[in-house]
């Protein structure tokens, strides 16, 4: 039995309010297990998205956490790791080794290999300034910030006997949520990071392009769930996703609280 902290739902819903919902439907064991990878990933998320550190420090700490994942988890080697980065950082990455105890132990090396995985790959990314020139730069960049995401739930969904699902689908359904974020935060990626995710020559319109083949995989690979918490949790950011999409589309730049809220309802109604 693992013990779940009373204060994990309430690191989650300050760090991620699209997975907090879509999280609070899932039954416990599982609604442990994605909560705590959530967490997992948010802590090392906010390595790689760090204002102050610059890429060369991002990339040597993201490689070491990633080796950290491979064995029980050190937490002494995790704060040395840190140095004297730790006064910078939020509540969430500070407190990785928590989220690690708060995972079930059967799917831990599920949450270990993935969160090893996407260490590695945002510390290259770090490391190559996040300088995406090809469909492959891109493909590559959101298979480890979001597709990879996409194949440990359906580990998870195998693991609890809910689900067998398509990988390549479900990398597809990671790289579709990641398109859509990428196209509502270019031109705040470029003015505060100097940063773009838009491979060489591309448009907006190419970029509208990937989203939608990505999310016609996830729309895919939505046929076949059928455990009802399962598809309430992959069913509501995708809906939010799609209708992110059509909003830009038209012209305008997100979606409001209220068509969130609105989403959510349906999604449950449905």
């Amino acid at each position: 039995m693992s013990m779940f902290p009373k204060d994990a739902m309430r690191v989650l819903k300050e760090t991620s309010r699209t997975f907090y919902i879509p999280i609070t439907f899932l039954q416990k064991e599982l609604k442990h297990s994605v909560a705590s990878a959530y967490l997992v990933f948010r802590a090392i998320d906010e390595i790689e998205d760090h204002e102050e550190l610059t890429n060369d420090v991002k990339s040597t700490i993201l490689m070491q956490v990633s080796e950290l994942f491979k064995q029980p988890f050190d937490n002494e080697a995790y704060l040395r790791i840190l140095g004297s980065t730790k006064d910078q950082m939020p509540e969430v990455s500070l407190r990785l080794e928590d989220w690690l105890q708060a995972c079930p132990k059967d799917v831990l090396p599920i949450v270990m290999n993935a969160a090893c995985e996407m260490a590695t790959g945002m510390a290259k990314w770090a490391k190559a300034n996040w300088e995406i020139h090809t469909r492959e730069d891109l493909d590559d960049y959101t298979y480890y910030v979001a597709g990879l995401v996409g194949v440990m739930l359906s580990d998870l969904w195998e693991h609890y006997g809910e689900a067998q699902t398509d990988r390549e689908l479900a990398i597809g359904y990671g790289r579709g949520l990641q398109a859509v974020n990428i196209l509502r935060n270019e031109k705040e990626d470029l003015d505060e990071r100097s940063v773009s995710f838009v491979p060489d020559g591309w448009s907006r319109a190419e970029l509208f392009e990937y989203a939608d083949e990505n999310l016609a995989k996830a729309d895919e690979y939505m046929k076949s769930l059928s455990k009802k918490t399962i598809l309430l949790f992959c069913r509501l950011p995708l809906a939010l996703a799609h209708k992110s999409l059509k909003a830009m589309k038209e012209g305008r730049e997100k979606i409001s609280r209220a068509e969130v809220e609105q989403t959510v309802k349906e999604v449950q109604l449905h």
